[in-house]
């Protein structure tokens, strides 16, 4: 991969960037170069008590002791898929977690070695600030036709609210059958917590026009007449790492790589989308560059961890960063190694740290919204 000029970490800024992005650069190298031997000593002392999933989005440091990758639901699913695993150490963030939790038995154990590692995009749409919209739409006589429809990176909590209010989950590779479903059972659809998911999905793929979108703003009062109007009310959520990619992005690309092909998750927003050559998921973006012939030039618009590692992965390929300074996922890469090896360790001492726990009720009404998924033909 062409390499570019990076700020160095935590030295600068960009001021273009959106919420959350404010750290472009290489990630330090691990503090204790004993921490590799480490945590594999610890991963073979578990043996199969222990499973470990990895996300895409994760430093090569983490990845090398991931028993499978992917993101989030095939993850969350693999969890489920072993039920002998005494102990899932879940190398994502929260949501992923929960997700595990949800969909794993009751004496299996998920860990997130690091608390913190949260997500910009699930915290932009709170279980509050979701039930306020909710109740502003019965006031409206509107909720009755309202089908919510949330995104894979939600909490649990909203995955729940979706639950019980006749919703679904969705991911990014099959959100359209998900609206589809959902649009068979109401008029309109409450999309969460990603506005760009939910606008691509709608207008690129369903032939609506961004007049049937409206955004609803949880900061701020909201027109009902336009949100009467709408086909899809798209919660003022993003994530924070593909809504950094801006249509100047690829001008700037394509200008600098002669005949390079631009390839964008459908996080993105709407105009970066419009001029990407293929658009898709991370499972896509993976599959699209397997398929590739040798010596095509691709331009990614993902989280810089996978780019990099696809570069390495086809290196008959040219593979580059759709931008020039962007930051990693920044709560992503809060699980690095220092927390691996403690969260190992911990647990073959005797020790669970870290313990996602998503509670009963809750869990229950997600599982429901996330089963609405599963059934989707």
């Amino acid at each position: 991969m062409t390499t570019t000029q990076l700020f160095i970490l935590g030295r600068s800024a960009d001021a273009g960037s959106e919420r959350g992005v404010d750290c472009p650069g290489e990630l330090p190298a691990a503090s204790d170069p004993d921490l590799v031997e480490r945590a594999r000593k610890a991963k073979e002392a578990l043996g199969a008590r222990v499973f470990v999933l990895g996300h895409h989005y994760q430093r090569d440091e983490v990845i090398q002791f991931a028993d499978v990758t992917g993101d989030s639901f095939k993850l969350a699913q693999q969890a489920a898929a072993r039920p002998e695993a005494e102990f899932i150490v879940f190398c994502g963030v929260h949501f992923m977690a929960e997700s595990a939790d949800i969909l794993t038995g009751p004496d299996q154990r998920v860990v997130l070695p690091d608390l913190a590692a949260g997500c910009s995009m699930a915290d932009m749409a709170t279980f509050d600030q979701v039930e306020e919209c909710w109740e502003a739409l019965e006031d409206a006589g509107l909720a009755g036709d309202v089908v919510p429809v949330t995104y894979m990176n939600s909490s649990a909590d909203i995955k729940a609210f979706c639950g019980r209010h006749g919703g679904v989950v969705c991911t990014s590779s099959n959100a359209r059958r998900a609206l589809e479903w959902a649009f068979e059972q109401g008029k309109q659809v409450l999309f969460l917590p990603d506005q760009h998911l939910g606008r691509n999905t709608a207008v690129l793929e369903m032939g609506m026009s961004l007049e049937d979108c409206v955004v609803w703003n949880p900061h701020r009062p909201n027109d009902m007449g336009k949100v009467a109007e709408a086909k899809m009310i798209l919660w003022k959520g993003h994530c924070s790492v593909h809504g950094r990619f801006t249509a100047e992005s690829v001008d700037d690309v394509r200008a600098r790589v002669p005949g390079v092909n631009v390839l964008v998750h459908p996080e993105c927003r709407h105009e970066v989308v419009l001029k990407a050559d293929h658009v898709g998921s991370t499972e896509y973006i993976i599959k699209t560059l397997q398929a590739a012939p040798a010596g095509s030039s691709w331009a990614i618009g993902t989280e810089l961890n996978l780019v990099k590692r696809l570069a390495q992965m086809f290196p008959d390929k040219s593979v580059s960063f759709l931008d020039k300074t962007v930051c990693y996922c920044s709560t992503m890469n809060r699980i690095d190694l220092p927390h691996l090896v403690w969260a190992l360790e911990s647990l073959a001492l005797g020790e669970t740290v870290n313990q996602i726990t998503v509670e009963p009720d809750t869990a229950h009404w997600a599982k429901v919204a996330l089963d609405r998924m599963l059934a989707l033909p």
